[in-house]
């Protein structure tokens, strides 16, 4: 059956999704379809599906274009955490409160990533001051895991070698969806890919193990 499915295909996703998440969707769809060639576009802007500069893309918002395949697979809580190296050393916070005694990482100048940040700071009721600042979601996990602070991360890769911080904190929740254009939906291969994709980040959104393989036709959009 893999040897049905064979061609490149052209995926758009976050940096972030394309070096922490991607490898663990991709490994067993390869294993499955070794014909396939998969081409990964990693940006944080938005990829031009409509123009197909892509053939599917994984997005963290609502997609609000005409003509496109969508399938919303579920949402990603966040939480803050930190290495186990850095608690050690600096202590748990038990409250909200305590992050003001503590090193955070943050986001430096992006517009999407500092209106987060003012509404988690509604949230929490205080102000955040990051001492370490970085618009590169990858490169603030790395310094978390480095034991520099504390900051915010997805719960599915935050729990697999971090230590939940304020466990009973929910930071926020990313929308998780797959996209495709609507006239690539009879291309078996492109089919193969978005089942899979969405099959398996709904797993991940619910912090169950990626493995899952899909077959069929594309779902109505939704």
């Amino acid at each position: 059956m893999g040897s049905e499915i064979a061609g490149n295909v052209r995926i758009s996703v976050a940096e972030f999704v394309g070096i922490e998440i991607m490898p663990l969707l991709l490994a067993s769809l390869r294993d499955s379809h070794p014909e396939l060639e998969l081409e990964l576009v990693l940006s944080n802007e938005n990829a031009d599906l409509l123009g197909q500069e892509v053939d599917i893309a994984i997005r963290m918002h609502r997609p609000c274009q005409g003509a496109l395949v969508t399938k919303r697979v579920g949402c990603i809580p966040l939480g803050f955490f930190a290495a186990g190296s850095y608690l050690e050393r600096h202590g748990v916070p038990k409250c909200a409160a305590d992050l003001a005694a503590h090193t955070l990482i943050g986001s430096d100048r992006s517009r999407m990533d500092c209106d987060f940040t003012r509404e988690l700071q509604k949230k929490l009721g205080q102000t955040l001051y990051f001492a370490l600042r970085t618009d590169s979601h990858p490169a603030q996990l790395a310094m978390i895991r480095t034991g520099l602070g504390i900051g915010v991360t997805q719960l599915p890769i935050g729990e697999r070698d971090l230590v939940r911080v304020l466990p009973g904190l929910i930071v926020a929740e990313l929308e998780a969806w797959v996209v495709a254009h609507a006239d690539l939906r009879h291309s078996h291969r492109i089919d193969a890919v978005f089942r899979h994709l969405a099959a398996n980040l709904r797993q991940y959104c619910t912090g169950t193990q990626i493995t899952q393989i899909t077959s069929g036709s594309f779902p109505s959009s939704g």
